[in-house]
């Protein structure tokens, strides 16, 4: 029954006298893990890598939705401006309207690659989401950074789409940054995750303080499987973004698809901004097919593309958007690359293309 047990405190996670509290005690609270809530070890050690990468002090939570609402929840009290996304994550945009009601919040929403300079005057928060999900438009961080200073306004960024080796806010003086870790940080579509970053330690130990109180915990587990996946982020995303650059090239000259983005290609319109701030593409495209049966044929004739509604993860995706509420037309999709081979990913793009025809 004891066997492989430690007397250590705040060992790693083990079954022990007390559920959901397998650390030692030494009879006092003086040391960091006295229960399984407030903190742990594996937590603190993916924490510290992911801060690294942000350049700042990380907060981890149970998934990227848990992370953002505790911010927003953190950060705004009653009555305050909050500027969103138009064409960000629609879910995020769902509970500002129902969850936050209460705070009678003024809301502004401006698209992503819009004019913000009259939306931020008067804001307690201005939230980004740059690449935006699903539409990749492109916003400048760090010009947004200093308008939202002169208004006395913190600026966050959701870096999902990018990934904190593809994109660091907090060097462009953004002083939050949100990220599903489900995508590209663990890249292994096996998990649920999120994490905030910031440089202000005392908003970091406030959002620490939330996150218990709010039970918005992440797994022991998942956190040590999100750290084992972030070793092998920098190959993942080189490899995506070289097979979306491959995937691109045969999309741009189809003639069922409009509407082709990529940030990384050259042609883009969000490239000149994106190649100044970010240190990799990654590799979600967006494309829209004639209509939502097109996308069912490509998907029903494709070997290689799973219909699926992540992205960021080692094997390719694609998603219809529209069934989920985003406000875009009913063909229009997320392409996620993934580590395939290019060379088979294009062969089999071309054959489930050919289905539209």
């Amino acid at each position: 029954m004891h066997a492989g047990e430690t007397t250590e405190v705040g060992a790693p996670l083990l079954a022990g006298p007390t559920f959901a509290a397998p650390y030692r005690l030494d009879g006092t609270r003086e040391h960091d893990y006295y229960y399984g809530r407030p903190d742990n070890p594996t937590w603190r050690a993916l924490e510290s890598a992911l801060g690294e990468l942000d350049g700042g002090h990380c907060v981890l939570f149970s998934s990227g939705m848990a992370a953002i609402s505790t911010m927003l929840r953190a950060v705004l009290g009653h009555g305050d401006v909050l500027v969103l996304p138009e064409d960000g994550y629609y879910l995020v945009r769902g509970y500002v309207r129902t969850e936050l009601a209460g705070l009678d919040l003024d809301v502004r929403e401006v698209p992503t690659a819009g004019s913000w300079a009259s939306a931020i005057r008067g804001a307690r928060l201005v939230l980004l989401e740059t690449p935006s999900n699903p539409g990749l438009d492109v916003c400048d961080i760090a010009a947004l950074s200093e308008l939202a200073h002169a208004e006395g306004a913190l600026l966050a960024v959701d870096n999902t789409t990018a990934s904190p080796l593809g994109q660091r806010p907090l060097r462009l003086d953004a002083d939050l940054v949100v990220t599903s870790d489900t995508k590209a940080v663990a890249g292994h579509s096996d998990l649920i995750l999120g994490h905030v970053s910031t440089r202000d330690v005392e908003l970091a130990g406030l959002l620490r303080e939330r996150r218990t109180s709010g039970g918005a915990i992440p797994g022991a587990f998942e956190a040590w499987l999100a750290h084992r996946g972030l070793g092998t982020l920098d190959m993942r995303l080189r490899q995506q973004a070289e097979n979306a650059a491959a995937l691109y090239a045969v999309l741009r000259e189809h003639p069922s698809v409009c509407g082709l983005r990529w940030p990384g290609a050259p042609e883009d319109p969000a490239y000149p901004l994106a190649a100044k701030q970010m240190r990799r593409f990654g590799g979600v495209l967006s494309f829209e097919l004639p209509s939502a049966p097109a996308v069912a044929k490509v998907l029903a004739t494709s070997e290689l593309f799973t219909d699926a509604t992540s992205f960021g993860g080692l094997h390719s995706t694609l998603d219809r958007r529209a069934r989920w509420g985003d406000p875009v037309g009913e063909g229009f999709v997320r392409l996620s690359a993934g580590c395939e081979d290019p060379a088979d990913l294009v062969e089999d793009l071309r054959k489930a293309l050919a289905s539209t025809m």
